[in-house]
C-alpha cells in the first residue's frame, strides 16, 4: 500500500494559502497490517488466551453392566465434569450395549469439586436457570426418553443451553429393559 498526503483536518487554511499554523498536509499511511486476537488482559491484569473448539471427543471409561432402572454420572474420570467457561455449544454422545431408552439430564456435580469458589454444590441436581426467552427459572437440559441405539455412537448437539457452565455432569438412567453397558464421550465448541 502507498502513503499519500491528505488535508490536515485541524489545519486552518486551505491549501491555497502559504502559511499555515501547522502543515497543511499531513502523510496518512494506508498500509494494511494482519492482526491475530490471541487473547487480552483482564480486569486484574493476568493474561486471559482465546478459547478453542475441542478437536477430538473426551472419551469417559465405560460403566459396566448397569441394571435396569440404574443411574450412572458421566464423566468419571479426571476432571470427573465438563468445564464450558468459554464454551458456547456441546456435542455429547453415548454408546450403549442395549439399545433402548434412556433418561439423560444435564447436571450439577461433583460436590468434590467447587462451582467457582463455591463448595459444596447440590449434585446430581439438574441445571437450572433462566434464558432470554423467560425469567423464569428453569431445567436447561432433561430428556426423560430418549431412544439409544446399541454399539454404536449416538451423537447429540446441545447449542448455548450449558454455556458457561463450570461443574457439569450427565446422569444417564438405563431404562432399556436390561442391563447394559454405558460409554459417554463429549466435544465442547467455542
Amino acid at each position: 500500500m502507498e502513503i499519500r498526503k491528505v488535508y490536515a483536518p485541524y489545519s486552518k487554511t486551505g491549501e491555497q494559502v502559504g502559511q499555515t499554523p501547522l502543515e497543511g498536509y499531513v502523510e496518512v499511511n494506508q498500509a494494511v497490517y494482519p492482526a491475530v486476537n490471541t487473547g487480552l488482559i483482564n480486569e486484574n491484569g493476568e493474561w486471559v488466551g482465546l478459547k478453542s473448539s475441542d478437536k477430538q471427543f473426551r472419551i469417559d471409561p465405560k460403566h459396566e453392566a448397569i441394571p435396569n432402572g440404574a443411574t450412572v454420572l458421566s464423566p468419571q474420570s479426571d476432571p470427573q465434569f465438563i468445564d464450558m467457561t468459554g464454551f458456547n455449544d456441546l456435542f455429547v454422545a453415548f454408546k450403549v450395549s442395549n439399545g433402548g431408552n434412556y433418561a439423560i439430564s444435564a447436571v450439577m456435580g461433583p460436590d468434590t469439586n467447587t462451582f467457582a469458589n463455591l463448595s459444596p454444590v447440590n449434585p446430581p441436581a439438574d441445571l437450572k436457570g433462566t434464558d432470554s426467552s423467560t425469567d423464569v427459572m428453569k431445567v436447561f437440559f432433561n430428556d426423560s426418553s430418549e431412544s439409544l441405539t446399541a454399539d454404536v455412537w449416538n451423537i447429540f448437539n446441545i447449542q448455548s443451553r450449558l454455556s458457561g457452565q463450570k461443574l457439569l455432569q450427565f446422569k444417564i438412567t438405563n431404562s432399556s429393559g436390561g442391563e447394559s453397558s454405558i460409554q459417554f464421550a463429549a466435544l465442547r465448541v467455542v
